[in-house]
């Protein structure tokens, strides 16, 4: 049986956990690593997965899951350097690292795979997009989607695409955050108490985001649908376009792809 271990249970961490226990491993199969010792206890107790050293997760574990933050990864890479080799696989759930940053600071023949997933991952309805390093093959991009189909979909995209997917699947859950946010203060502006606001936007959002799956039709032809010649919704399009708001997006994900490299090339050429 394949072990996984999780270096960095945080929020992805521990959803990455909880999906791969739900999605049939066992317990005994799993590990993690976090600094805070109440952390340890507290996930142990909650999953009954031992947390454990980084050191002791790289000699144990056939699969390393990083989930630190991207500014953590240096001491952690130190400390796997000398302990990996050829048979291991290292899955980075970093965003903006590129997999030439582990290739260099890790044994020569250490595949990994680059991953950017997004926070719906807590609600197993993660978008997660993965990419092979020089060394990882279609068997290693095989056991990474398995391990990622528990928490939501996964497409596979040449690494060269992963600072767009960042910019517009790994922040984007923070863009209709932001856009359900302004809608509810609209409701209230408009006299609604906050509560009933936020009911009537977020199960819109909810039976929309349905509609998108769900339906083969282009987003554009379902906007059409709801706007009536002369109605209330086109003449709220027409303020939209008025205020710049596509553009504004536009340039808001662009801005988020520019820093998605900044942060790659700022660890690969250090």
């Amino acid at each position: 049986m394949t072990v996984i271990a999780v270096l960095g249970a945080g929020k992805i961490g521990e959803a990455l956990l909880s999906g791969l226990l739900h999605g049939g491993h066992e317990p005994g199969d799993l590990l993690f690593t976090e600094r805070y010792p109440a952390r340890v206890e507290e996930l142990t107790a909650r999953y009954g997965v031992r947390g454990v050293e980084v050191e002791d997760a790289a000699k144990q574990a056939d699969v390393l899951v990083v989930a630190v933050k991207p500014q953590d990864i240096d001491p952690v890479l130190d400390e796997l350097a000398p302990l990996l080799g050829p048979s291991s696989l290292v899955v980075s759930l970093c965003a903006g690292l590129p997999t030439s940053l582990y290739e260099r600071r890790l044994a020569d023949g250490v595949p990994v795979v680059r991953v950017m997933p997004n926070t719906p991952m807590l609600v197993n309805e993660a978008m997660s997009a993965i990419s092979a390093g020089r060394y990882a093959t279609a068997e290693h991009l095989a056991v990474v989607r398995d391990l990622l189909s528990h928490v939501g979909q996964v497409v596979e995209v040449p690494e060269g695409q992963q600072d767009a997917v960042t910019a517009l699947s790994g922040s984007g859950p923070a863009y209709f955050f932001f856009l359900v946010e302004a809608m509810i203060d609209a409701g209230i502006l408009l006299g609604l108490p906050r509560a009933l606001a936020g009911q009537l936007i977020i199960q819109s959002a909810v039976g929309a985001a349905k509609m998108l799956a769900e339906s083969e039709e282009h987003p554009v032809l379902l906007r059409e649908a709801v706007t009536s010649p002369a109605g209330t919704t086109i003449n709220a399009i027409r303020e939209l376009e008025k205020h710049g708001v596509r553009a504004a997006l536009l340039a808001a994900i662009e801005a988020a792809k520019d820093r998605s490299v900044e942060l790659g090339k700022a660890h690969d050429e250090a």
